[in-house]
């Protein structure tokens, strides 16, 4: 089992910036790939940025160049920098922790939510 807790949303000014930060704990050694997904209000859940246990990284093409995930495994922390932030970016932003297991496949697991607002 994996818990993720993610924090540092809330509401900034269009052009600002946040830093979401999610703190994986339980099985953090199996961890593999950690990732955000950003839901806006009434549409799907998307992936916005990826991160693998040894470092690569993949990005919406709607966020590169602003957005920048990057991840501490001695801390099992996961982090979004969000800079030039725009008003359709207002979303809730889910992290994500994938899990491989030669004995049991592939498992997901997702924090809570953290909110964040851009206004105009």
């Amino acid at each position: 089992q994996v818990q993720l807790v993610e924090s540092g949303g809330g509401l900034v000014q269009a052009g600002g910036s946040l830093r979401l930060s999610c703190v994986a704990s339980g099985s953090t050694l199996s961890i593999n790939n950690m990732g955000w997904y950003h839901q806006a209000p009434g549409k799907q859940r998307e992936l916005v940025a990826q991160i693998a246990r040894g470092g690569s990284t993949n990005y919406a093409d709607s966020v590169k160049g602003r957005f920048t995930i990057s991840r501490d495994n001695t801390k099992n922390t996961v982090y979004l920098q969000m800079n030039s932030l725009k008003p359709e970016a207002t979303a809730v932003s889910y992290c994500t922790a994938d899990i491989m297991r030669v004995w049991s496949g592939l498992s997901t697991y997702w924090g809570q939510g953290t909110q964040v607002t851009v206004s105009s």
